[in-house]
């Protein structure tokens, strides 16, 4: 198998019924997923409480950065993971892919998250808008990375 070849495995559908509702499935599964992120953190921050005993202190600088870095590792892992989806996704039946055919990869899933990030604190409401009008439900920054969420 070449490198350069667009594997089936990972490849975007092209029947337009992989597509539809998937924008309303997104919106759930972004609750889903921030839910559990934030139940994520519970446990991170008893454990960066014994590293900060430990370090004298130095560890209770994290606390601020908690939530970005656990959000950060759980949508890295999951997203950049063999299921190619988060756990909320999952749960909705959708899957992000690239459009080129290659698996998605951890540093691409969080570049997706931070462009979700940058964008929605400028286009807040107006984020979701973009998905009624491009092709297959795309929003802002799944256009820019290449990428697409389909029905699994």
């Amino acid at each position: 198998m070449s490198l350069d070849r667009p594997s089936p495995l990972y490849a975007a559908p092209d029947d337009w019924r992989a597509y539809s509702g998937v924008l309303s499935r997104r919106i759930f599964a972004f609750i889903l997923d921030y839910f559990i992120v934030a139940l994520l953190c519970i446990p991170a921050a008893v454990v960066l409480f014994v590293i900060s005993i430990a370090t004298l202190g130095l560890g209770f600088f994290l606390y601020p950065a908690l939530f970005v870095i656990v959000a950060g590792l759980y949508f890295g892992l999951t997203l950049g993971g063999p299921n190619q989806a988060s756990l909320g996704m999952r749960a909705f039946g959708i899957a992000m892919m690239r459009t080129d055919g290659r698996p998605l990869d951890f540093m691409t899933a969080i570049v997706h998250l931070v462009l979700f990030w940058i964008i929605n604190s400028f286009l807040t409401p107006l984020i979701l808008l973009v998905g009624l009008f491009t092709d297959r439900g795309r929003l802002i920054h799944d256009l820019l990375l290449g990428t697409v969420i389909a029905r699994m």
